[in-house]
């Protein structure tokens, strides 16, 4: 049964949209991807000053490829300025043993040995105008330099960090299979286990996370750090229509329960922040976890594809 389990969940990764790695994608509608330094006061969004993002390519691909980076530094275009940009910002590239499969790399608050494996590369940004609202590369890279892992194929890990200073980064990734330009790599997928983020100024728009569902999972607990009552929450699934989240505030966090129906399981749910109020420079602090307190992954290319609600249709029995 583990072993079917481990087949399903493969074919899924790697039966993948051909719109290619772009976190955050066009499907999820989000702007930027944030992390800020660690003099930055918390209520900004960003409740740990550290992102870790994974990078998971198929066993079969050997082609070198590129990590993206759209607009590393602290400073310019797209930034949060907190009076006058002091910040610093660390991108690490991790492979090999550990890389993925230590528990530390996946937990909500990282600490301890959360940047384990080889590291591969790593570059710190200040302001830099020579890569402001512009693409940094890393790579090439070997696929087989990543950590394999049955269910995922060879697994990178980046590591951000906001290591001085009190400066909003915002930043997208990508993983592409050229230097100039963003092209796909096939089959290939981007996950974090945390998602921090800024939220579109507009009321009126969603954005959406894509979490995925293994087997045993029976309840989740979706936690969102800095939301600021700017809108609500709700759950689009092969089971749900809309399902609204009935959010438990606790300290700058709001948190919400949900029951998880068989039909959901080895599938993606459609978490939606609909935005009922217009507002600037809101950042977000996302994660879930399920009834053992283990963290589910977001992908920005959801597994088996956008969940689609698949109402169930009775039938009546004639006399």
């Amino acid at each position: 049964m583990k072993l079917l389990f481990n087949i399903l969940v493969f074919a899924f990764v790697f039966n993948i949209s051909a719109s290619g790695q772009i976190m955050p994608s066009p499907d999820e509608n989000i702007p930027f991807l944030v992390t800020f330094s660690k003099s930055s006061d918390k209520t900004w969004g960003d409740d740990d000053n550290i992102q870790i993002y994974f990078f998971s390519i198929p066993p079969d691909n050997k082609t070198p490829f590129y990590i993206r980076i759209f607009d590393a530094d602290n400073g310019g275009k797209n930034d949060e300025n907190r009076n006058g940009f002091n910040s610093k910002t660390k991108f690490s590239i991790y492979g090999g043993k550990g890389a993925h499969s230590n528990p530390a790399s996946k937990a909500i608050d990282p600490k301890g040995n959360y940047n384990s494996g080889i590291l591969l590369n790593t570059k710190t940004f200040g302001e830099d105008p020579s890569v402001d609202d512009k693409w940094f590369n890393f790579g090439p890279i070997n696929p087989t330099e990543g950590e394999l892992q049955p269910e995922m194929g060879y697994v990178f890990k980046l590591v951000v960090e906001g290591v001085e200073g009190d400066d909003g980064n915002l930043y997208r990734l990508s993983l592409s299979s050229s230097k100039d330009d963003n092209i796909k790599v096939e089959g290939a997928n981007i996950s974090t286990y945390e998602y921090c983020f800024r939220t579109s100024d507009n009321a009126g728009s969603m954005c959406h996370l894509y979490p995925f569902v293994t087997k045993g999972i029976i309840l989740v607990t979706i936690d969102v750090f800095d939301y600021d009552d700017e809108g609500n929450i709700r759950i689009i699934s092969v089971s749900k229509k809309g399902e609204a989240t009935k959010l438990e505030k606790a300290i700058n966090r709001e948190i919400s329960k949900h029951t998880i129906v068989d039909e959901e399981i080895n599938t993606s749910l459609d978490v939606q922040f609909v935005k009922t109020k217009a507002s600037k420079n809101n950042n977000i602090t996302v994660s879930i976890t399920n009834q053992y307190g283990e963290s589910l992954a977001f992908y920005t290319v959801p597994i088996g594809g956008v969940p689609k609600y698949k109402p169930k249709i009775g039938v009546k029995k004639s006399n």
